[in-house]
């Protein structure tokens, strides 16, 4: 029996290293004016973070789930940002009746300085007459000055007041915000990656809770040699063929890294400077990806190639061809 097993075992990895050699003589065996490599699909990923600190009271999406732009992904408990609107609502509320307090007594006092008025200018007529002395004139017209000076204060009063609701009106709009931000949305449409945060956690201000997948960036990533990235810029013409699924996507090389990976950080000699690799960025045109996004998943492996000779024609076998979309495929 344990030799049956070893026998299957052995059928299995001569299988699958002929598989990789396959692969690999594929690779080598490129037409003339193009190069490739493999490498695995990558979607861009977003990080959703909250803006204030909570305890997680609901989570509304599972990983996996696709999700629209502005969905309700994380619900935090608001009773802070709560007890924040009513104490801003309660201050304004007291500013507004200082205000009309405010005008209340403006309007007595100016009634009051109206009088003082008439007063100062009957004593000032009568002076001119004889019939008051200058004493009773002076104390009309202190009076009138104090009545002015108290209306000019209540004035000031008002303003103070007035700016009191405005302020406690701020406060209102901040804490009505933070409230509103205890829901925690999703930035863009995407797909859920990870659910970090779970029912009951306390998250602080810039804590992660979710991660999303951008299903219109797909990018596959690739690594050549120095003499092929030479002849490379961005915006080329570049090909996606993905393991197991029968297909050709077409892409663009939206990046060139400007530094080598996985060798010596500086290499002199020509030979050493031949093996450097470059990381390369083929990118899937938006419109496919969202179109074909699920089929498009993170983590597939594949190949790319890219054009070194732009006068060369793809080979046939490498001209665009879309997979048939079935109808489930177009719901998801």
């Amino acid at each position: 029996m344990q030799k049956k097993w070893l026998i299957i075992a052995v059928i299995v990895c001569v299988l699958i290293g002929g598989a990789v050699w396959v692969n690999m003589q594929s690779l080598k065996k490129l037409p003339s004016g193009f190069e490739g490599s493999n490498g695995r699909l990558e979607l861009q990923r977003l990080d959703v973070a909250s803006l204030y600190p909570g305890r997680v009271i609901d989570i509304k999406v599972q990983e996996g789930d696709l999700v629209k732009k502005d969905e309700v992904l994380v619900v935090l408990s608001a009773e802070q940002s709560h007890s924040l609107v009513e104490g801003a609502q309660a201050s304004k509320q007291r500013a507004e009746e200082a205000v009309h307090q405010a005008e209340a007594e403006i309007a007595a006092r100016q009634q009051q300085l109206k009088v003082a008025q008439l007063e100062l200018d009957n004593a000032l007529q009568l002076k001119k007459e004889d019939l008051i002395s200058v004493v009773e004139v002076q104390r009309r017209q202190a009076a009138r000055d104090g009545e002015a000076a108290a209306v000019k204060a209540t004035q000031a009063a008002r303003e103070s007041a007035i700016a009191a609701v405005n302020q406690a009106q701020a406060q209102m709009n901040i804490a009505s915000s933070a409230n509103k931000d205890m829901f925690i949305r999703a930035p863009q449409t995407g797909r859920v990656e990870y659910r970090i945060a779970e029912l009951g956690n306390v998250v602080g201000p810039g804590s992660k809770v979710i991660t999303l997948l951008d299903p219109s960036d797909v990018t596959l990533s690739i690594f050549l040699p120095t003499d092929t990235v030479g002849k490379l810029k961005l915006g080329d013409d570049a090909i996606v063929v993905l393991d197991g699924i029968d297909a050709v996507w077409p892409a663009k090389i939206t990046f060139i890294a400007s530094n080598t990976q996985f060798t010596p950080k500086y290499v002199e000699t020509a030979n050493e400077r031949e093996k450097l690799m470059y990381k390369v960025k083929l990118r899937i045109p938006q419109q496919i990806s969202l179109q074909y996004q699920g089929v498009l998943k993170g983590g597939l492996t594949g190949n790319g190639y890219v054009r070194t000779n732009p006068q060369e024609a793809w080979p046939v076998q490498w001209q665009a061809k879309l997979p048939q979309l079935q109808q489930n495929a177009r719901t998801q």
